[in-house]
């Protein structure tokens, strides 16, 4: 909402700058974005030609002697409209444009102190700008003083500030609805909105049809004008427009759009002697066709609200009017319009049409007595500058409730939940500042809520309100006076989250919606994607089952700014939809590439270094023992021989492994673990244990079996055979080839023995190695290999 002050001035007289309103107005939670003059210039003047002679040395340059009032400047000015005898907009040396400051020199050797300006020059949006505010300089009336400012003169000496509401704010989005807010803060008064006119004996309803055959549309008001005069519109209206950011058209056209900006309600305009004698509100039959005022052919549907004449669709409700009853030059007659319709249909319509400052504040919700306030502005405002005469009686439509609605609460409610110890005066005050009135039963207080503001709704709103303009400053802070335990909801992810960052991986929060195409990525279960309805683009239009394609993006994203060297991680919901039914489970998943640094240690990242960072972790959160990597129902996105699923207690919860190459050309590895099911499943904190006095004896021993025999399994009978004075078992070697036989491959491992209480003898170690390979060697037909 783009608050132009001097617009705001109509209604109340502000006591502070514009940076201080912005700051002020923040303070009450309404956050502004900017705060800045209309025109951003400095230094400028106005001045009169007095000589105009051609330069010298060019065939389209003048030199010409300006009378700024204080002296006589020669400037150098290649303006085709330049002439002797104009008023002019003079930027003075040093002068400050959105161009540049103006600085004294030559040009083609005459002298030239200052410059001649257009109106494009000061700054204005090219899509307000007229043809000869760009093809020449701005020409000034007679009345204008020389010397004097040329800005003020222009009537663009306003000050705007752009203010980023909160949805449930529609009654904001209008100067009188800022006025309220305002006058509420500073605790001033209030004028009220003209709605003066005179109108004819004739009664319009008897003569015009009005039909509203749809719930869709709660309010409805038609009245007519005669004898428009379109013509271009007052200068201060042009303004007040420009500094709103929209572009004035014709006095009629401006007038629409100016009691919308003012009062906060959108208008149309039909010409009454192409529109007939009946109007209809209606809902659209599919595929019906219609003709927008942009000269587009658009194809509705039935769920697209219309205004229709006997026969045809003639514009979109609170959307865009149709061309065939467009208010042209030539139009003499108008039937106005004023409305309330279903604010979420006309959402659906505008998002698929145009969006606009007049669909805007239909989705935000109108108030129902500003509707025939801005219908009556209307109608004063064409009588005062369109020389309409207006007809009497009005067409009326009319569902809603506008009365006042009423909330009784206890007063004590108000401090209990805004923690303060505000006095019944000071609430009662803040309540006639909002103008809500108020009045006390016993120990309770009543309040009435006036239509305009529709998101106060219970209790918690107007105390939420009396809390704003109490104000957050005057708060003081008071010590918890509860005794508080630590929290156990979210202790699990926390400790995984701070384990992967000290094994030295970076968290990164990415977005849960991903491409469609994406979704199906790094799974092997079946489920249905979970499609966004109504996107806000295709690279976000689905919800991702798996947090892989996440971090593949940001990979890639820092991949292309050459960095190379990248060990992330994210803790973050995954989503899927089985059998029609939805669901979401919280993931954790990583991504490692090029050259991982953990301490003062540097590795090339590999298969086995994210598999050690997997059991670091799963060893941290207490799943010691109950893990291993199954080769099996592994996703066609990983590399099938550098790949795993990861089961915990028999259950399969995640998967590592290599991105296939058909992918990516670089080595990227992923994991993920499905923290929820973890979470749930029987899990012991870490156990640590005092470092063995005694010192380890290690053995070796290299094992041929065959090709497709799994190391985990021979693992499992090496640790019963050893029992509880192995300590450590490693895997540090894996050989194919001819020296081991067809179908054959060797796994050397690396066996640690301890034994707590004393210093283990050769003869104990080999007595435990011997046993472990005949188990190995008669369980699992295996023959220990000698080099």
């Amino acid at each position: 909402m783009k608050l132009s002050l001097n617009f705001l001035r109509d209604y109340i007289k502000v006591p502070v700058d514009m940076v201080t309103l912005g700051e002020d107005m923040t303070n009450i939670g309404n956050e502004y974005d900017s705060a800045k003059k209309l025109l951003e210039v400095e230094g400028l003047t106005i001045g009169k030609v007095l000589e105009c002679e051609m330069h010298p040395d060019s065939d389209h340059l003048h030199v010409c002697k300006v009378d700024v009032g204080t002296e006589v400047l020669n400037i150098v000015c290649g303006a085709p409209n330049v002439r002797v005898g104009i008023k002019v907009i003079v930027a003075l040396v040093n002068a400050k444009l959105p161009g540049g400051t103006i600085k004294k020199g030559k040009i083609r050797g005459v002298e030239s102190c200052g410059m001649l300006c257009s109106v494009e020059e000061l700054g204005l949006e090219h899509k307000f700008l007229k043809p000869e505010d760009i093809e020449g300089i701005a020409e000034l009336g007679d009345d204008a003083e020389i010397g004097g400012d040329p800005v003020k003169y222009l009537g663009m000496d306003d000050e705007v500030i752009d203010f980023e509401l909160t949805a449930n704010r529609g009654d904001l989005l209008s100067i009188l609805g800022m006025a309220y807010e305002v006058a509420a803060l500073y605790d001033l008064p209030m004028n009220e909105v003209d709605t003066n006119y005179t109108e004819s004996d004739d009664d319009f309803s008897k003569k015009f049809n009005l039909k509203i055959e749809t719930e869709n549309c709660s309010l409805f008001y038609a009245k007519k004008v005669e004898n428009v005069v379109i013509k271009e519109s007052p200068k201060w209206m042009q303004n007040r427009l420009i500094a709103s950011g929209i572009r004035p058209i014709n006095n009629v056209v401006d007038i629409s759009n100016y009691v919308m900006l003012e009062i906060g309600q959108p208008l149309h305009y039909y010409d009454a002697d192409r529109l007939g004698d009946t109007l209809v509100v209606r809902m659209a039959e599919e595929n019906e066709k219609l003709t927008t005022l942009d000269e587009q052919e658009r194809t509705l549907s039935v769920n697209d609200i219309v205004i229709a004449d006997k026969e045809k669709a003639i514009g979109l409700a609170g959307v865009m009017g149709g061309l065939s009853t467009e208010v042209e030059n030539d139009t003499k007659n108008i039937v106005i319009e004023a409305a309330i319709f279903n604010p979420v249909k006309v959402r659906l319509t505008s998002k698929k049409i145009l969006r606009s400052e007049a669909s805007n504040r239909f989705e935000k919700g109108l108030d129902p007595k500003r509707t025939l306030l801005a219908i009556e502005r209307s109608c004063a405002l064409l009588e005062k500058y369109a020389d309409a005469k207006v007809v009497g009686g009005m067409c009326e439509y009319n569902t809603t409730n506008s009365d006042d609605r009423v909330l009784e609460f206890p007063i004590q409610s108000v401090r209990d939940i805004l923690g303060i110890d505000v006095s019944n005066d000071t609430i009662y005050h803040i309540l006639k500042r909002l103008r809500i009135e108020a009045e006390a039963n016993n120990e309770n207080i009543i309040v009435k809520l006036p239509s305009r503001r529709w998101d106060l709704q219970i209790k918690e709103d107007v105390i939420h309100d009396i809390g704003r303009y109490y104000g957050m400053d005057n708060i003081q802070g008071k010590k918890m006076i509860l005794e508080v335990t630590p929290g156990s909801y979210d202790k699990f992810k926390r400790s995984a989250r701070n384990k992967m960052v000290e094994l030295g991986l970076n968290e990164t929060l990415s977005y849960a919606l991903i491409p469609v195409a994406e979704v199906p990525k790094y799974s092997t279960t079946g489920f249905e994607v979970v499609k966004i309805l109504d996107p806000m683009t295709e690279e976000r239009n689905a919800l991702r089952n798996s947090l892989i394609p996440s971090l593949k993006m940001v990979y890639e994203y820092n991949k292309a700014r050459n960095e190379k060297d990248i060990s992330l991680f994210e803790i973050g919901k995954s989503f899927h939809k089985i059998n029609g039914q939805y669901g979401e489970h919280l993931s954790l998943a990583a991504l490692m590439t090029g050259v991982y640094t953990v301490g003062l240690e540097k590795k090339v990242v590999d298969f086995y270094v994210l598999k050690g960072v997997m059991e670091e972790l799963l060893d941290y959160l207490g799943f010691k023992n109950r893990y291993s990597l199954v080769v099996e129902d592994i996703p066609a996105e990983l590399h099938p021989g550098q790949a795993a699923s990861i089961v915990v207690d028999g259950k399969k919860l995640g998967i590592i492994g290599k991105i296939h190459p058909n992918i990516t050309k670089d080595n990227v590895y992923v994991m993920e673990l499905n923290l929820e099911e973890l979470s749930t499943a029987n899990h012991e904190n870490m156990k640590y244990k005092e470092i063995s006095k005694f010192p380890n004896v290690s053995k070796d021993v290299a094992f041929v079996v065959s090709k497709d025999a799994k190391s985990s399994d021979i693992e499992a009978i090496i640790r019963k055979a050893a029992g509880k004075k192995l300590i450590g078992l490693e895997v540090f070697d894996v050989y194919e080839g001819v020296n081991v036989g067809e179908g054959k491959k060797s796994i050397a491992y690396s066996l640690t023995f301890n034994d707590k209480e004393k210093t283990l003898s050769d003869e104990e170690v080999l007595t435990i190695f011997n046993k472990v390979i005949e188990k190995v060697t008669s369980e699992y037909e295996a023959t220990v290999r000698d080099s």
